[in-house]
């Protein structure tokens, strides 16, 4: 199988764009490159990786699975690249991780046991906080490394960040609302349907900025901290909303389907990364954890 790397980044590129246009502009290359790349990317797995919708393209079930392993092998190759080799048993100590509710319920568990498998003399101490209280036990060095939404951020004074994923948003909607049948759907349409409003994480705080710059306002006839709760709703034909493919799947937990269309206005996108206090140095099993987590997901350690 003669699968390349470059294949991989057109691939990641677009399931993170949701659109082969956008990929293309953000890899600066044309998009009938990135369009060729991924027909032989699926053609040597045998499998189809995208569906076309009418705002873009979105990722199949085996597309899912395959964005995994694609961001996997990334990662341990920039890795490769980047460290030396040398014997793990050199890293050891203790890691204060601080974690908000979004970023502990629907990213972080598998490079959380893989962190665990790969550096077993590391012990972890994991808290699950609230962004304004995670921010505080930074800067006063309670916590030694945060993964939190980064897009939150509100202390830049005292800490510092790198971003590890941005997780666009989009609208869900049940299976056979109306608005599926127009190619485009705009903020404005949005605001004539009933709306299902998310709060945790400050999700109803984001959605008002952009909401604002457009002088409309959502129409929100339940609000709830509970994502499976939205996703329950939307999919009954509740109501609609908007949120990020980060905590975005296909199916409610009756079993109906939930459907994804980008919107013809700019919204911003939900960005995880890691946070830690300027004031001092990271110590050295967070440094670990933070090296670990950027190639990971393909950045530069």
């Amino acid at each position: 199988m003669s699968i390349t790397l470059k294949q991989m980044d057109y691939f990641i590129a677009t399931a993170e764009s949701g659109q082969v246009s956008h990929a293309a502009i953000n890899l600066n290359i044309s998009q009938s490159a990135v369009t060729a790349a991924i027909k032989s990317l699926e053609i040597e797995l045998g499998v189809k990786l995208f569906e076309r919708t009418h705002s873009g393209v979105r990722l199949t079930m085996e597309g899912s699975r395959f964005l995994e392993r694609a961001r996997a092998i990334n990662g341990a190759v920039a890795a490769a690249v980047r460290s030396p080799l040398r014997d793990r048993t050199e890293f050891s100590g203790k890691v204060r991780i601080g974690m908000t509710y979004t970023v502990i319920g629907y990213f972080m568990s598998k490079y959380y046991s893989r962190f665990l498998k790969t550096y077993p003399q590391i012990s972890v101490e994991i808290e699950e906080l609230s962004r304004p209280l995670l921010e505080k036990k930074l800067a006063r060095g309670d916590v030694d490394i945060a993964l939190m939404l980064i897009s939150n951020l509100e202390n830049r004074d005292e800490l510092d960040h790198e971003l590890l994923l941005r997780s666009s948003r989009r609208l869900w909607l049940a299976a056979d609302h109306p608005l599926l049948s127009r190619s485009e759907i705009s903020l404005s349409d949005v605001a004539k349907e009933d709306y299902v409003m998310l709060t945790v994480d400050e999700a109803s705080n984001t959605a008002g900025r952009y909401w604002e710059t457009t002088g409309l306002a959502p129409q929100v006839v339940l609000t709830t901290s509970s994502v499976e709760a939205v996703r329950s709703l939307v999919a009954a034909g509740v109501g609609v909303t908007i949120l990020s493919d980060m905590v975005y799947r296909p199916w409610s937990l009756d079993g109906q389907r939930i459907e994804l269309r980008r919107l013809v206005e700019p919204i911003p996108s939900m960005d995880v990364g890691l946070a830690w206090a300027r004031k001092s140095p990271i110590p050295p099993a967070a440094t670990t954890f933070r090296s670990f987590m950027s190639v990971t997901m393909g950045g530069g350690g």
